[in-house]
């Protein structure tokens, strides 16, 4: 049987709880959907724990083919979804060595996972599985906020700090970081600041919108090259008008239609790693947050089909 199953072998309401009705398990796998449900880290909305299961649902609409890069990216790399991280709701630390092991057993095994948050304290896990086994990395991440933010209420570990823990840490090759769409109020303007301290890539919203994202995505090209890199897409890069449902919200953001756009003109990258974070179902008015995370997962997944059919080719 061929997956993801199509809706003329199986209407799209009869769900089997996974990613696009993907399998478990399948030999050669090169793609694997994963859940990392830990939403205790917020600073204010909470519920994006909910948010693999209302992405896979929203998946059911889409269709296999990716017209774009014509490819079949989850048939392509015989994709599989194996679940969600049995994480600890209310200890972070315990969280994360789970997510770690789950991440770092899909990475030795020549495995991209795709990871479903949760918040954007979930990324912290899988930059520490990637050094394990590829080292330092490069990271382009799609936000409206840095998450570079040293401590909340004396904490260190919360959504707004994972990028100053990785450094911290020397998981990230910090010139090949790329913080794209950072915008909205802050504090103090060290809230930016504290990024480039880092040795961090900036690209604020204004800058994104004066320079052009074809120059901005080309720059990130030449910089990483064919380091191995993670991206993180946090769903609060897209205007509240087209992803109300999510924790931090920033007016002024990018289209729907942009946000695609910007991330299938990444292809070529040598990619080790994704995850999508911060949708908040509670929060998402006829699923449209939820269907743009399942349509960006899709995105990713062509990238590595891409990725695939480069590797054959040489």
């Amino acid at each position: 049987m061929q997956y993801p199953l199509s809706p003329d072998v199986k209407p799209e309401f009869c769900t089997t709880g996974t990613f696009m009705r993907l399998p478990s398990a399948r030999e050669n796998a090169k793609v694997a959907i994963l859940g990392q449900p830990f939403d205790t880290a917020a600073s204010f909305r909470v519920g994006a724990r909910f948010a693999p299961q209302a992405i896979r649902q929203a998946s059911m609409t889409l269709f296999p083919y990716h017209p774009t890069h014509k490819v079949y990216p989850f048939e392509d790399t015989n994709a599989i979804d194996i679940g969600d991280v049995s994480v600890i709701p209310h200890n972070i630390h315990r969280s994360y060595e789970l997510m770690e092991d789950a991440m770092l057993d899909l990475m030795k095994k020549g495995i991209v996972p795709i990871g479903l948050g949760g918040d954007h304290s979930i990324t912290l896990a899988s930059l520490r599985a990637a050094k394990k086994v590829y080292g330092q990395v490069a990271m382009i991440q799609f936000d409206s906020h840095t998450d570079t933010w040293d401590t909340y209420y004396d904490e260190k570990y919360w959504h707004g700090s994972p990028f100053i823990r990785a450094h911290e840490e020397g998981l990230l090759q910090p010139d090949k970081v790329f913080q794209v769409g950072i915008r909205g109020t802050l504090n103090h303007p060290g809230d930016v600041e504290a990024s480039y301290e880092l040795g961090y890539n900036v690209i604020t919203t204004q800058e994104l919108r004066s320079r052009g994202f074809e120059e901005v995505i080309q720059q990130i090209k030449v910089k990483i090259g064919d380091t191995p890199c993670f991206l993180t897409f946090d769903i609060d890069f897209v205007d509240p008008a087209f992803a109300p449902g999510t924790g931090t919200l920033e007016v002024g953001g990018f289209t729907s239609h942009e946000a695609l756009q910007m991330v299938r003109s990444l292809q070529g990258l040598n990619y080790i790693g994704f995850d999508l974070v911060e949708v908040l179902p509670p929060y998402d008015p006829a699923q449209i947050t939820s269907l743009l995370a399942a349509t960006l997962i899709h995105d990713f997944a062509a990238l590595v089909a891409l990725q695939q059919k480069q590797k054959v080719k040489k």
